[in-house]
């Protein structure tokens, strides 16, 4: 496995990710083409990306960083089968020594439902220890979404 630094995506890392984010974030947050996926990336200020990839080049892993409201705002997908494994905190490390805050919506229920079926667990926990603040006063309820802020802050 290898982390890659990246200031924009090419067609193809934005094709596997389109697919990453897909199978791993609840349904309802799915995307239904491609196309859909590159307008949500192009309203997005400031990027910058570190992608997981495996011996055979494969995106894994999907660290993305952006500007909204002064603010520096952040999502992470990680392919299930490496849940545990340590790369979602090394994808993380790599992004909190580039930057002295982070803000971020994170799911914490369990009631979703994957693409697949599976149930989508909530990863509320793994950001609490990786130094993450769960800000209760401030919630995102839409349709298609529940979540809390998090905050990090060097």
């Amino acid at each position: 496995m290898e982390l890659i630094n990246r200031s924009s995506l090419s067609k193809a890392d934005k094709k596997e990710i389109f697919h990453l984010w897909n199978n791993e974030y609840p349904e309802k947050l799915s995307y239904k083409s491609l196309p859909d996926f590159e307008v949500y990336l192009q309203n997005l200020t400031g990027q910058s990306h570190i992608l997981l990839k495996d011996e055979n080049q494969n995106i894994k892993g999907w660290y993305f960083d952006f500007m909204r409201d002064n603010q520096k705002w952040f999502a992470l997908i990680l392919d299930s089968k490496l849940h545990g494994k340590g790369w979602g905190t090394k994808m993380l490390s790599l992004a909190k020594d580039k930057e002295k805050e982070l803000n971020g919506w994170v799911i914490d229920h369990n009631a979703d439902k994957k693409k697949n079926g599976e149930r989508y667990l909530s990863p509320l926990i793994f950001y609490l220890k990786n130094g993450f603040r769960k800000l209760d006063e401030q919630r995102l309820e839409l349709n298609k979404i529940s979540a809390v802020k998090i905050n990090w802050t060097k």
